[in-house]
């Protein structure tokens, strides 16, 4: 089984964004993005944007967030990131 690191970002101009870190170059990267910067995507809009692009959770994964450095007047960048392996393939 190959994992993989699903991630959901606000710091693309503020929206929300979900792509796969894979192998191939950043270009490459599956993604998709919820065109709105509020409110944050809930789990199950994570799920069904994870499964448009072939990818599922890992077992016992589960999101963890991160504050991104911003200045102390500016909107907070956060990342949150999962383990995601491919739709299908066994664990």
């Amino acid at each position: 089984m190959t994992v993989h690191k699903a991630r959901l970002s606000n710091s693309f101009q503020g929206e929300w964004e979900l792509y796969v870190v894979t192998d191939r170059t950043s270009t490459e990267w599956p993604e998709h993005p919820f065109k709105r910067t509020g409110p944050v995507p809930t789990v199950q809009e994570r799920a069904e944007a994870l499964a448009r692009l072939g990818y599922v959770p890992a077992d016992s994964a589960a999101w963890e967030w991160q504050e991104l450095p911003a200045g102390a007047m500016e909107r907070v960048k956060l990342l949150a990131s999962l383990d995601v392996q491919q739709k299908g393939e066994a664990s």
